[in-house]
């Protein structure tokens, strides 16, 4: 796989039917490696490991109704109330991401309000937050303290 702009950290794969599994510690369970499984791994480590994000208060492809169809968020992060407070949408490497990415995040941000909202290939990150009819860009990916 591809080397991400991302901290690397020991990952955990097994060969199953013919395919590459990764492990995902939320879930608890292995799923086939696929690029955005890739960066959603990495994403999910950096934040636990690089920004204190408790694990515990993390879910993954959460699922959600929007406009009858039933859609997945990547990773929510909830704060110690349980409300969500950091949306994350990750994408293959080689996915450019685009107006219709910030779209996406917006419609899940409709359903969640979290605070945060992150999008990421593993080589770009940007996050962000609503501000009235606009979105605040941060300069860097905030530390769970500051949630």
């Amino acid at each position: 796989m591809q080397k991400l702009n991302l901290p690397p950290y020991d990952v955990n794969l097994r060969k199953m039917d013919g395919k590459i599994h990764i492990f995902d510690p939320i879930r608890k369970k292995y799923l086939v490696l696929t690029p955005e499984e890739w960066v959603r791994q990495h994403f999910l480590q950096f934040l636990i490991h690089h920004k204190s994000y408790p694990a515990s208060l993390i879910k993954m492809e959460s699922g959600l109704k929007y406009y009858e169809r039933n859609k997945r968020t990547d990773l929510v992060v909830y704060n110690r109330a349980m409300k969500p407070h950091l949306l994350v949408e990750c994408k293959a490497p080689d996915v450019k991401i685009t107006d219709k990415t910030f779209s996406q995040i917006a419609n899940y941000y409709s359903k969640f309000q979290a605070k945060y909202m992150i999008i990421t290939n593993g080589m770009e990150h940007y996050c962000f937050r609503p501000d009235a009819s606009k979105l605040v860009f941060e300069e860097e990916i905030p530390e769970f303290s500051d949630l």
